[in-house]
C-alpha cells in the first residue's frame, strides 16, 4: 500500500472474516497501518506461519516503515523451520532489526496451543479456524485482552528461538 493510501484506525477490519484471502488482506492492511498509527508493539503468533504472506515485498516494506528504536516485535511459533525456505525476505529483515525482534518457540509438552493471530495495542486479528482461514478481528478490548493472555502464556512457557544469526566455531 502506498503511504497516502494507509487506512485510518476506523478503516481497519472489524468483525468476522472467512477464508485465507480475507486473512491475507486483513494482515496486509494491519501491517500497512502499523507505522501510520505508531503502534509500539506488534505480536505475530502462529504454530508455523506456513500460509502467512511474510516473504512478500509489500509486507517487508510495511514492516520497514514501522521499524525503529523503541518498537517491539514478538514472533511466537511452535516451530520456525518454514522461514528459511518460505519467507527469505523476512529473514533478512529480522537480521537487520534483531534488536527489536523477539522470537519465542512454544512447543513443550503441556504448553498451550499457539494461537494464529496478530496482536497490537489497539487492534487484533485471531484465526479461530486456521485450516479454513476463519476468524475475527477488531478493536474490542475484552477480546484483545483475552487473546493477549493466551499469547503471554505461550511466551511464558516458551523459549528463545529463530536466532537472527547462527554463530559457529
Amino acid at each position: 500500500m502506498a503511504p497516502d493510501a494507509l487506512p485510518d484506525l476506523a478503516a481497519l477490519p472489524d468483525g468476522a472474516f472467512d477464508g485465507p484471502k480475507a486473512f491475507d488482506t486483513n494482515l496486509r492492511i494491519a501491517l500497512a497501518a502499523a507505522a501510520h498509527h505508531n503502534w509500539r508493539e506488534i505480536v505475530l503468533s502462529d504454530p508455523a506461519f506456513t500460509d502467512w504472506p511474510l516473504g512478500e515485498r509489500a509486507t517487508l516494506e510495511a514492516l520497514q516503515a514501522w521499524s525503529r528504536s523503541g518498537r517491539s516485535f514478538i514472533l511466537l511459533a511452535q516451530r520456525f523451520d518454514v522461514f528459511e525456505r518460505g519467507h527469505a525476505r523476512f529473514v533478512q529483515w529480522r537480521q537487520t532489526w534483531s534488536h527489536i525482534v523477539e522470537c519465542r518457540v512454544c512447543n513443550a509438552a503441556g504448553a498451550p496451543p499457539v494461537p494464529s493471530a496478530i496482536w497490537t495495542p489497539s487492534w487484533f486479528m485471531h484465526r479461530v479456524d486456521p485450516e479454513r482461514g476463519r476468524g475475527v478481528c477488531g478493536r474490542d478490548p475484552e477480546r484483545r485482552a483475552a487473546l493477549r493472555e493466551r499469547i503471554d502464556e505461550c511466551i511464558r512457557q516458551g523459549r528463545p528461538g529463530f536466532p537472527a544469526s547462527t554463530l559457529g566455531l
